[in-house]
């Protein structure tokens, strides 16, 4: 029989680290969450996001220690106040520039720090740090133990469940494993693995296979950890199946490409009536944080840009894409580009969810 080290309990088989579980709220603040997206999810989307989820937790882009330490902080991590619960998911390896960074965010209002152990890009391996990290989980443990120590909010990890095309349960169980040992408690598990040789990052969001039993098995070995589920949810009956086991989910593509999709789960996993209904009561709130972004500084088209697919699988939604993403008009209507586009939008019933999906995103 394989002895099992004392450091390491979660590795006897059966075990189960924390036995006894502390009463918890009836959600978890990680109920619901936005994934962050290079390139997306930048303060805008995440404004246009707070619009159509009151409640949907938000995540910045990843920023790199070296960027946040040595470029401009403020371009990294201002925010509007609207976005709050926020977190900012750093990028790095080094946990004293993590502990720096972690200190500047929260000292910037953010409510979580984030670890990115799942980006598969080849330009976040070559600075060592990303899926690469679910190699070196005692060196992950060392950044969160360092970050926890800077901060006093809570410090999370986002990971894949494996790295190229190994299905050993064993590495994401010790990587998630020490890190728990080192004071995380919520985990941001993508349900895929990190073929980091032979595939693009495009390519590893889509084309490693989803096992989402993996996230269920850690739940099961980590009762006390908060596991939110990443990766293939585009229906709502696939989240609410997942809330039955998990302690949230996060969505990515899906929440940029069709927004309003945020809406309807509000609705369907936090409850109560909604004070708007159809994307075309966003049209004005929308135009309203527009008019303050300009207002900032923000060009039109920095904002506008995340609206596109508002009304997705709705009549009308064709032309209010190809309107607002035409320079032309956007520079001829200015801040009220949203409320002219919509007037090409013929009010009606929601579509059936299976046609407003058929595109399968995630």
């Amino acid at each position: 029989m394989v002895s099992v080290a004392v450091d390491e309990p979660w590795r006897e088989e059966g075990n189960r680290v924390n036995k006894t579980v502390a009463s918890r709220p009836p959600h978890s603040p990680w109920r619901l969450c936005v994934a962050p997206m290079l390139d997306w999810t930048d303060r805008h989307c995440r404004s246009f996001h707070r619009l159509l989820s009151p409640h949907a937790r938000l995540y910045s882009e990843m920023v790199s220690a070296g960027a946040l330490l040595h470029g401009d902080r403020a371009r990294h991590l201002d925010f509007d106040v609207v976005e709050h619960p926020l977190a900012l998911q750093l990028g790095g390896s080094d946990p004293a520039e993590l502990a720096q960074c972690a200190q500047l965010g929260q000292a910037w209002g953010y409510d979580e720090i984030n670890l990115n152990c799942g980006c598969p890009s080849p330009r976040v391996q070559r600075g060592s740090f990303g899926a690469c990290l679910m190699t070196e989980p005692r060196l992950v443990a060392d950044c969160v133990r360092a970050i926890r120590e800077a901060v006093s909010i809570p410090v999370t990890l986002k990971h894949r469940i494996g790295i190229e095309r190994s299905e050993d349960y064993a590495l994401v169980r010790d990587f998630v494993g020490h890190t728990f040992d080192a004071g995380c408690r919520v985990f941001l598990v993508h349900a895929r693995n990190a073929w980091l040789s032979a595939l693009s990052p495009k390519e590893n969001r889509e084309v490693p296979p989803l096992r989402y039993e993996v996230a269920r098995q850690l739940k099961r070995d980590f009762p006390d950890a908060t596991v939110v589920l990443n990766g293939g949810l585009t229906e709502a009956v696939q989240i609410t199946d997942a809330l039955t086991q998990l302690d949230g989910v996060m969505l990515g593509r899906i929440a940029y490409q069709q927004p309003y999709f945020l809406a309807e789960l509000e609705k369907e996993l936090f409850g109560g009536a909604p004070t708007l209904v159809g994307p075309m009561a966003w049209v004005e709130p929308a135009s309203r944080y527009l008019e303050r972004a300009v207002a900032r500084g923000a060009t039109p088209w920095s904002v506008i840009r995340h609206t596109l697919g508002l009304f997705h699988g709705w009549s009308g939604a064709r032309a209010w894409r190809r309107n607002l993403s035409d320079p032309r008009f956007v520079a001829e209507h200015g801040t009220d580009a949203l409320r002219i586009a919509a007037a090409n939008i013929r009010p009606r019933t929601a579509p059936a969810p299976e046609a407003m999906r058929a595109e399968g995103v995630a």
